[in-house]
């Protein structure tokens, strides 16, 4: 069977303000250096190139500034994961409001904790597109603000580019690589090639594999469960599965199973774990809203449904970049970002199948999947020492909600036909 093998921070400074849980990192933060290329500012001002990241693109409000060495001079970061978990899901709405009282805030703490000025910036970097619509435009409007203000160039920034580059800041990972890009709103497999520079192999047709843990958790009714109760929802189900025996999913299939390309497909794998939870529900004679006794087990299934499904397509994009040499012959690199990316059980899943294909795998810091002002900022960094995209007036410029990532050539996977062996 697939995977049979596999499958048989320092502390946070954390305050309240607002509505938001915050963090707040700068000068003289303990957070050790990965690779000694990320770490924080001492108080010893050099003359590298300076820029400030924010980023608002769905709930957490977030804001930094990284030098062109890849030192994190400060941080601050708000979530609204406590918000969002009392209304069963993010109400873009709410979220904007949110945003809106957070981020002078949280911009200001950033700087502040760097010691920089706005007048130092080289540049201010903010995320623009993809994204939930309100929010993004809460980030944008305060980037445009402060580009006025200060006379400052502007680098619009992509998402999930800043996903897949974050990992260039804490290892030294040169181009092309292959990336798997997976959170609440995104599944993606690209080749980067360059900075500005990808070859999409295949995405989701329906929802995100962040979002189907976090449906799922909700459908369990786990914010009501003792041990889950702050948790997001893949956070919950990370959990209680470590606790829990998989149970037997007779007469499912995974997703796509027959589609020889990169696509993702996680809607149907949702409904079947619905009916299951039903099903369990009849059984112990549930009433509505009441925590099942196997919740551990469906959290256990559900995880590894998602995580095989993950590792197939992912070992077809790495078989498709063998044969079409799109990657190095030796010293390959998986790089996997984003939130899910955190989950400790579909990293050790593709830690499996990198090994099994002689690839490398390269993770940022869980700190660094989910969103975060330092992965806009380090974009910014990489953008301004490519000169791409540096704009000097801001007038009229838009977010977009969608937005695509690089060239598509997600048919020619498909026309590869690639088999995918299993892994022994």
């Amino acid at each position: 069977m697939l995977l049979a093998q596999f499958f048989s921070r320092q502390a946070l400074l954390l305050r309240k303000a607002g509505r938001c849980c915050c963090r707040v990192e700068g000068h003289k933060s303990p957070l050790a250096a990965h690779r000694g290329k990320i770490s924080f500012h001492s108080g010893t001002w050099s003359l590298a190139r300076v820029v400030l990241g924010i980023e608002t693109s769905c709930d957490d409000t977030g804001a930094a500034v990284v030098d062109e060495t890849g030192q994190v001079l400060g941080e601050a970061l708000c979530s609204q994961k406590e918000v969002h978990l009392k209304t069963g899901g993010i109400v873009p709405t709410v979220a904007q409001q949110l945003h809106r009282e957070s981020i002078d805030g949280v911009v200001h703490d950033a700087l502040s904790a760097s010691g920089i000025s706005p007048e130092e910036l080289t540049a201010i970097a903010t995320t623009v597109k993809p994204g939930l619509g309100l929010s993004l435009k809460v980030g944008l409007a305060y980037g445009v603000k402060m580009v006025n203000q200060y006379k400052k160039p502007f680098i619009p920034i992509h998402h999930m580019e800043a996903h897949a580059l974050t990992i260039r800041l804490t290892n030294p990972v040169e181009f092309p690589f292959l990336v798997l890009l997976i959170s609440g709103g995104h599944c993606m497999l690209v080749v980067a090639r360059g900075v500005s520079d990808y070859l999409m192999l295949g995405q989701s047709l329906d929802e995100a594999p962040g979002d189907t843990l976090d449906k799922a958790a909700r459908r369990l009714y786990l914010v009501r469960h003792p041990e889950c109760s702050t948790m997001s929802g893949g956070q919950a189900i990370e959990h209680l599965a470590q606790h829990g025996s998989r149970l037997h999913t007779e007469g499912f299939n995974l997703p796509m199973a027959h589609y020889p390309d990169c696509n993702f497909s996680f809607s149907g794998m949702r409904a079947h774990i619905n009916r299951l939870i039903l099903q369990k529900e009849k059984e112990e004679g549930l009433q509505e809203d009441q925590l099942l006794c196997c919740a551990a087990d469906i959290a256990a299934t559900v995880q590894h449904l998602v995580t095989l499904h993950i590792v197939k397509r992912t070992h077809r994009a790495i078989l498709f970049c063998k044969k079409e040499g799109l990657l190095p012959p030796k010293n390959a690199s998986l790089v996997v970002s984003g939130g899910v990316a955190s989950n400790q059980y579909i990293r050790r899943a593709l830690r499996t199948l990198t090994d099994a294909t002689e690839f490398t795998l390269l993770c940022p810091p869980s700190r660094l999947c989910t969103d975060n002002g330092i992965m806009i900022a380090w974009n910014g960094i990489e953008r301004l020492r490519a000169g791409l995209e540096i704009l000097h007036t801001v007038e009229g410029f838009r977010y977009m909600t969608k937005a695509p990532l690089g060239l598509d050539i997600s048919d020619q996977v498909r026309q590869a036909a690639i088999k995918v062996p299993r892994l022994k």
